[in-house]
């Protein structure tokens, strides 16, 4: 049986650096700049040990409109925090913009929804 585990998260951007440099601020996410193979530069991130891809999207290309909420495909991916109203109040010091505040989902699981460039969303969870 092939055993599976985890290795990065590849999101799409018209503006990479851009995206970076969110991360970087909100989530103190290292910037990895490198030069593919096709000799095109390509933006990395490393967030405490999470890789995170970030590839460029040809300006003219035109995309979608985001779907609603629920969704079929991939809807979000989370960060853990030990202390989420802690997470909360750094993030807005921070400047993001939550699309969900704080709230618990069952006993001893609060969760939140950060909106990040290119409307991806990140959730932050807090287990007890």
């Amino acid at each position: 049986m092939p055993k599976y585990s985890y290795d990065h998260i590849h999101l799409r951007s018209k503006n990479p650096m851009g995206m970076a440099q969110y991360f970087r601020k909100m989530f103190d996410a290292k910037i990895v700049e490198s030069v593919q193979s096709d000799g095109q530069p390509r933006i990395d991130l490393d967030i405490n040990g999470l890789a995170v891809f970030i590839a460029r999207v040809a300006p003219e290309v035109n995309m979608p409109a985001s779907p609603a909420t629920p969704h079929l495909g991939l809807d979000h991916f989370g960060f853990r925090v030990d202390n989420l109203d802690e997470a909360v109040a750094d993030l807005k010091r921070r400047g993001a913009e939550f699309a969900v505040e704080p709230y618990n989902i069952r006993p001893g699981v609060r969760i939140a929804f950060v909106r990040a460039p290119d409307d991806v969303r990140i959730e932050l969870l807090e287990r007890k």
